[in-house]
């Protein structure tokens, strides 16, 4: 107990005494953490836009000029009974000319050209979101392609893999700069709680030759890089809340259609966060009275 009192006390002393230095730390700290709260608060938001933006996301079937309907009412049963598939609808050959038609407008004439209908019938299928991923989509097509009655199966392939390949891009992106993050936040600490240890180094080896033991010694500066990180990823917190808080009213108030693309930002993440500050300080310090032979 006497350890714990002595430490504490002699940790928070030396956090006043060398306030500037512990200040200076601490928003260094705070703003590499920022960073990384903001790389979490852009995955999270083009997730979201990426959910949003493939929800909708369908297969469409062509079927053969030849399909009889009772092929038709077979090929409808088997899209309603497959789990996989959320929505069923179908388009008869003579919507889908009425539906050009409309797109057309004025120059629908140009298909009065046609002795007969050049469109075919299809199932437009709406696929639960879970599944919408480049693989697992061509999979499903190209089972669907081999059922009787069905021509060709079309569902965007490109436009998929290019979105899931960018989503995956940026998050290979971010981890890559929380990693360089984490390890600059370590080194941080490790220079200042150096730098401490410096000052004090007649005071340690008084208190060496008196018999005092290593982690006697180690430990106020173990606490005073908790302190000093937990303070600097709490400070991080307040900064990506107001952030937040910004994205969510401001600029939603300003532009109302990004509201549907924006996620909502776990309260976890806000205490994830000085921990993580925490304990990145305590790395730091740990290396620091680790490799200094005293």
């Amino acid at each position: 107990m006497n350890i714990v009192r002595y430490s504490l006390k002699t940790a928070l002393k030396s956090i006043w005494q060398e306030k500037w230095i512990n200040f200076l730390t601490i928003l260094s700290i705070s703003i590499a953490m920022s960073v990384i709260g903001i790389f979490a608060i852009l995955i999270m938001n083009i997730d979201s836009a990426v959910q949003h933006w493939t929800r909708n996301f369908g297969v469409v079937v062509y079927l053969y000029d030849e399909i009889t309907e009772e092929e038709k009412l077979k090929l409808k049963e088997r899209f309603d009974s497959d789990e996989d598939i959320s929505e069923v609808s179908f388009t008869s050959r003579e919507d889908a000319l009425q539906d050009v038609r409309r797109a057309l407008g004025g120059n629908a004439v140009i298909m009065d050209d046609f002795n007969v209908n050049p469109l075919p019938s299809s199932f437009s299928l709406t696929l639960r979101g879970d599944l919408l991923k480049p693989d697992i989509v061509m999979e499903k097509a190209q089972i669907i392609n081999a059922f009787k009655g069905v021509e060709d199966v079309q569902y965007g392939e490109k436009w998929l893999m290019a979105l899931h390949e960018f989503s995956r891009a940026l998050k290979t992106g971010a981890l890559a700069v929380c990693a360089a993050i984490f390890i600059a936040t370590t080194f941080i600490t490790y220079n200042t709680i150096k730098i401490f240890f410096y000052r004090r180094k007649d005071e340690i080896e008084t208190m060496k030759l008196l018999g005092t033991t290593r982690s006697y010694i180690r430990l106020p500066f173990l606490i005073e890089g908790f302190v000093i990180g937990f303070f600097g990823g709490l400070l991080s917190s307040g900064t990506i809340f107001a952030l937040h808080s910004f994205l969510t009213s401001g600029a939603a108030s300003f532009m109302p259609a990004i509201d549907s693309y924006l996620s909502v930002m776990p309260v976890a993440i806000y205490i994830l966060i000085p921990a993580a500050g925490a304990l990145m300080s305590v790395m730091g310090s740990l290396i620091a009275v680790g490799k200094i032979r005293y």
